[in-house]
């Protein structure tokens, strides 16, 4: 169980309790999101890859095709194992470890690109930082992505944040509106700002599927409400999603801030 002050008011939460469902229902990126991390020649053929936070291999395993060799790591033993399953089940050799990003331990200038998909803000700063600019190569990058649904755009996700709220009222990772992506007051004299890009994208879902991405959420599924708690979301959510079409859009917005080692 993690617990940090800045996120959820401290209340504690663990990935691994969603990892099932965070498998089936979280691989959502378009193709359009992996293909931007490309066109800024990144995570592209002849190049290693250590993936931070990964999760399920959400990023690794979308990306093996662009040619890269990548390296996922994450703290959680059951995402790990989600990720060893679902790369295998698709006939993909990569390679995953159980680690944070406080505790990796690899030789210096092993990496061309580090990733930190949808995880950066969980990260210790002041002990990441260092090891990630310690692993990279001469000029290699550090790439910071983060895509979130905009509820002031879309009824239906902001009535499901609402729900979350109204079981898990400490939840932190709703509220979300467009931001602009400045120079981090954190770089100090490790990273140079190579890449700041942010842009809309359509998601698609069906009742089903968004069901199973709310579920996979800090809020629910990874929080430490109780199985009844849970239960009772998910008959409320259910009944909303019931009333709303089989197959809709969600817009998102996406971030990317690709950081060039100095």
């Amino acid at each position: 169980m993690i617990n940090n002050k800045y996120i959820d008011h401290g209340k504690g939460f663990d990935w691994g309790l969603a990892s099932k469902d965070y498998a089936k229902y979280r691989d959502i990126y378009p193709d359009a999101f992996y293909q931007k991390i490309v066109d800024m020649g990144l995570c592209t053929k002849g190049q290693h890859v250590l993936d931070l936070g990964t999760g399920t291999g959400v990023l690794p395993r979308n990306m093996a095709n662009f040619g890269a060799s990548f390296l996922g790591a994450d703290i959680s033993e059951n995402q790990i194992a989600q990720a060893i399953e679902l790369s295998k089940a698709s006939g993909l050799d990569i390679d995953y470890i159980v680690a944070s990003a406080e505790s990796f331990d690899f030789r210096d200038k092993t990496f061309d690109v580090v990733t930190a998909c949808q995880c950066f803000m969980y990260f210790d700063k002041a002990v990441a930082l260092p090891k990630i600019y310690k692993v990279l190569k001469d000029d290699g990058h550090f790439v910071v992505l983060f895509m979130v649904w905009l509820p002031f755009e879309s009824e239906i996700a902001k009535t499901s944040e609402d729900l979350v709220l109204k079981y898990n009222p400490s939840w932190t990772g709703g509220g979300f509106m467009r931001y602009e992506i400045g120079t981090p007051d954190w770089l100090g004299d490790m990273f140079e700002v190579a890449n700041a890009i942010t842009y809309d994208i359509n998601v698609p879902f069906t009742r089903e599927t968004w069901h199973g991405r709310m579920k996979a959420c800090r809020g629910i599924g990874a929080s430490s409400l109780s199985a009844g708690e849970i239960a009772a979301w998910e008959e409320d959510h259910l009944t909303y999603l019931a009333t709303q079409p089989e197959a809709f859009d969600i817009l998102h917005y996406v971030s990317v801030l690709d950081l060039r080692k100095k």
